[in-house]
C-alpha cells in the first residue's frame, strides 16, 4: 500500500474511534439521567436547572460534532480507496460537491491540509465534551 493510503486509513480509524466513545458517554449519561434524578431527588434551584440546560446543550453539541466526526473518517476510508492522493482528493471534493456541502474546489486539497480541518472539528468535539462533563458535574453537586 502506499503512504497516503495508510495515513488516510489509520486516521480514519483513529477519528472513528474519537466519534464514537464521546457519544456513547453522552448518551449513557442521558440515559442514566432521569434515574439519577429521582435516586437524588435534587433541589430545583437557578443555578442547577442553568448548568442541566447547558449540560444539555453542549451534549447536543458533542452528539452533532460526532456526526460530523465519523461523516469525515468514512471520507477518509474513501480517499484511502484511491490509489493516489490527489485521485483521492478529487474524489471527496466530488462527493462533497454532489451533496452541495462544500463548493467545487478549483484545487485538490492535500491529505495534510484535510487532517488538520479534521483535527480542528475533534478540538472543538473536546472542548463540547469537557464542557458536558464539568458542567454535569457541577450539576449533580447541587
Amino acid at each position: 500500500m502506499s503512504a497516503h493510503r495508510d495515513k488516510a486509513e489509520a486516521f480514519a480509524a483513529g477519528l472513528m474511534t474519537q466519534a464514537l466513545w464521546p457519544l456513547l458517554l453522552v448518551l449513557a449519561t442521558l440515559v442514566a439521567a432521569p434515574v439519577i434524578a429521582v435516586a437524588a431527588q435534587p433541589q430545583a434551584t437557578t443555578v442547577t436547572a442553568a448548568a442541566w440546560l447547558v449540560a444539555a446543550a453542549s451534549g447536543v453539541v458533542t452528539l452533532a460534532l460526532s456526526a460530523l466526526l465519523t461523516f469525515d473518517a468514512l471520507l477518509f476510508w474513501l480517499m484511502a480507496s484511491h490509489t493516489s492522493e490527489a485521485a483521492g482528493g478529487a474524489s471527496v471534493d466530488d462527493v462533497l460537491a454532489r451533496m452541495r456541502v462544500k463548493p467545487a474546489a478549483a484545487g485538490i486539497g492535500s491529505l495534510d491540509r484535510r487532517i488538520a480541518g479534521a483535527q480542528r472539528l475533534l478540538m472543538n468535539q473536546r472542548i463540547a465534551l469537557g464542557l458536558f462533563v464539568a458542567v454535569s458535574a457541577v450539576a449533580l453537586s447541587f
